[in-house]
């Protein structure tokens, strides 16, 4: 079979990005578990709207037919077989309907939202796919599988430790996923913080362990002198 209409589809794909980023700005939010992604994206939308921004907020996994199907696997709904042992999912799959979810999530949202001069505000997105699963598996071929997803405007890392993000899910949530263990946010904290530890001007780290509001005001303050609202 010809490979034309694959590439023909890839360059339409990379036009559509790029017209999209110049119409709305992309804002994502990353941090481990407990990290306050979640609150703060819905304060920074507030704090948009005061302002006459239009903005949408989304997430990873998203709310899609993939991203459900994360969801329930990182719950454990879903599982091997028993033939196959009824064990978790294996890593490398994870990965990759991730990196699905996320080619989805882009064309059926977030690329939309842009293109309609909409912010965006994506709780998680492409590094936590480096921070999570590239702990566990090969980082470049993470990094490879999920090549085609568009660069944030800003990237705001919530750096927090991982005691205080532990007591925060507990107190929030009835059922932890698969990543919420105490060795594995580690390592994914330590990982966060080595793919920011030379970050470029459209990432700014902000100290999470604070309380709540002053977590806030530096996120705003970030906001304004980089993007300007």
């Amino acid at each position: 079979m010809s490979p034309a209409p694959r590439v023909q589809s890839t360059r339409r794909w990379t036009a559509r990005r790029s017209r999209a980023v110049e119409k709305g700005k992309f804002v994502v939010l990353e941090g481990i578990d407990g990290a306050g992604t979640t609150t703060q994206a819905a304060r920074l939308q507030r704090h948009l709207a005061e302002r006459g921004v239009k903005s949408v907020i989304t997430r990873e996994p998203s709310d899609g037919p993939v991203g459900t199907v994360i969801r329930n696997a990182l719950r454990g709904r879903i599982r091997l077989p028993e033939a196959a042992g009824g064990g978790e999912l294996p890593k490398e799959t994870i990965a990759l309907l991730f990196a699905a979810d996320r080619i989805d999530h882009l064309a059926g949202e977030i690329l939309p939202a842009l293109e309609s001069g909409a912010w965006v505000l994506s709780d998680r997105y492409v590094d936590s796919s480096a921070a999570y699963q590239g702990t566990l598996i090969d980082l470049e071929w993470v990094r490879q599988i999920n090549r085609y997803a568009i660069r944030p405007d800003l990237t705001l890392f919530f750096d927090v430790d991982v005691d205080a993000a532990l007591a925060r899910i507990t107190s929030s949530r009835v059922q932890k996923d698969i990543f919420e263990t105490r060795e594995l946010l580690v390592r994914v904290a330590d990982s966060y913080r080595k793919l920011y530890s030379n970050p470029p001007p459209d990432v700014f780290r902000v100290d999470a362990n604070q309380p709540v509001d002053r977590v806030y005001d530096d996120m705003i303050g970030a906001v304004k002198r980089l993007l300007g609202v």
